[in-house]
């Protein structure tokens, strides 16, 4: 192995080397408030980039951007949402917001998202016995990977219900040929410090038609009524980008495929490179209609094969000064949705006992990736 102790990060963020040039410009004209010329040319890239029919409306985060979606589906306290189960609390608290009650919907095996199967029997069986249908359905593309969302849209479409894209971890993923965020009734993105482009902080909601556009816009900056005063009809919300993020953003967008082929370049070294280590698998796309930026690469552990299980490996790597994560927590399994109702085969509950996200970012460098395999080889038996 490398003699080296230098750390090693899951995710870091990479510069893409324009977005200095937008912040200066930003402070060169004194835009450095919420709202500007960068927020608005970032939702016209965005959107852009995107290649849909969706407007973009850029907020402070992938989370204000559901709650607000969920607000303007009228979710209300005492109404049901369907959530993937498996993934970051993010996707569920703002339901939670909102004084609703989330319904946690389990995942299918081979994409690790949520299973059309067990999403149809959680409808019938909630019509059946509460005579209750859901407000919403929150559909979530796990570490970039598309979900079945062709399956998952004809479910939403027969019974009339409006299906939420999280697609916060897969901008630039696609599902034949259409990019993620454009599937649901809304899409969510976010450009957290971790993900694949960042505003240091920051989402978007994508929007079904300039409407909604203006109504999100309208309760991101709490909800002022058109008038000379300060008036207020409405309760509304502190959720728009500054112009200083957005210009990062829009750097970071100029170099948004460089990164995805990046990390896919090192999704394909892990697997060169471990390809002879037993009882090790990864998160693969299911067929050639499924495009993933693969924002993480993550593994699968079979102890009863490797002789180690996924802790021990996380463990050997932080003595090694290298981040490592455990595949997400189910939400049916978190302490704060304790007696939440989950429909499931337990499929996400087995990911996250014996899954781990290995360092991704698109700054890594091959001998970080040798380092990092040649640990995990020397940790199997």
């Amino acid at each position: 192995m490398p003699a080296t102790n230098k750390p090693i990060y899951l995710s870091l963020a990479e510069m893409g080397g324009k977005e200095q040039e937008f912040i200066q410009e930003a402070f060169d004209t004194n835009w450095v408030v919420p709202l500007g010329p960068n927020v608005d040319g970032f939702e016209e890239e965005l959107k852009e980039y995107l290649r849909g029919d969706k407007e973009v409306v850029a907020l402070i985060s992938g989370t204000a951007a559901l709650h607000l979606a969920l607000l303007q589906l009228g979710i209300e306290a005492g109404d049901e949402v369907f959530c993937q189960s498996f993934t970051f609390a993010a996707s569920a608290n703002p339901i939670k917001y909102l004084g609703a009650e989330p319904v946690f919907i389990g995942s299918e095996p081979s994409t690790w998202n949520m299973d059309p199967i067990y999403l149809a029997r959680a409808l019938e069986d909630r019509l059946r016995n509460s005579a209750k249908k859901p407000k919403a359905i929150i559909v979530v593309h796990l570490y970039g990977m598309p979900a079945r969302m062709g399956e998952l849209r004809a479910i939403a479409d027969q019974y009339d219900i409006p299906l939420i894209e999280d697609a916060a971890e897969a901008l630039g993923s696609s599902l034949e040929s259409k990019l993620c965020g454009n599937w649901g009734d809304f899409g969510i993105l976010s450009f957290n410090g971790n993900k694949i482009i960042t505003t240091s902080g920051g989402g978007a909601l994508l929007c079904p038609d300039k409407a909604t556009a203006a109504t999100t816009k309208f309760y991101a900056t709490q909800a002022r009524d058109d008038a000379p005063h300060y008036q207020h009809s409405k309760i509304g919300y502190n959720y728009r980008l500054s112009n200083i993020c957005a210009g990062i953003g829009r750097g970071q967008l100029m170099a948004l495929d460089r990164f995805i082929a990046r990390r896919r370049e090192i999704n394909s070294l892990y697997r060169t490179m471990l390809a002879d280590v037993e009882g090790i698998s990864f998160q693969t796309e299911p067929d050639t209609n499924f495009f993933s930026n693969y924002w993480l690469t993550t593994i699968i552990i079979e102890p009863s094969i490797t002789g180690f299980t996924r802790e021990d490996l996380r463990q050997v790597m932080l003595a090694n000064n290298i981040e490592t994560r455990p595949l997400w927590k189910p939400m049916h399994l978190q302490p704060v949705f304790a007696d939440t109702l989950y429909y499931g085969s337990g499929v996400e509950e087995e990911l996250f006992e014996k899954g781990l996200c290995l360092p991704s970012g698109a700054g890594l460098t091959n001998d970080d990736i040798q380092r990092i395999a040649s640990i995990i080889k020397h940790t199997h038996p």
